[in-house]
């Protein structure tokens, strides 16, 4: 299954950090996102896109995971030849990666 079947996210991008956030549908899929959806995973998710640090912040209240992402942006929106590789465009990108089923 993909990430975008049981969640949805939220973006934001500063210089060259990239900020995404992703919140499950239902409170019941949190602990199997936040089991499977590591910072070790996020940055091998986006090899070659991500050369920093990926930080995790947890908001179980929210049923939510925000990501920070150093060095994410080609140098920044504002510095970057990219035709669109902001915080949306990841987003994107990353409810696209794979998890497990439920057991």
């Amino acid at each position: 299954m993909k990430l975008f079947d049981i969640a949805h996210s939220r973006t934001g991008d500063k210089g060259n950090i990239s900020n995404i956030s992703v919140i499950v549908y239902d409170q019941k899929d949190y602990e199997r996102v936040r089991e499977y959806v590591t910072p070790e995973r996020v940055k091998a998710h986006f090899k070659g896109i991500v050369n920093g640090e990926v930080v995790r912040y947890e908001i179980p209240t929210l049923g939510a995971l925000n990501f920070v992402m150093q060095d994410a942006l080609g140098g920044g929106v504002t510095r970057s030849l990219a035709l669109d590789a902001h915080g949306k465009c990841l987003a994107s990108a990353l409810l696209a990666m794979d998890i497990p089923t439920k057991n």
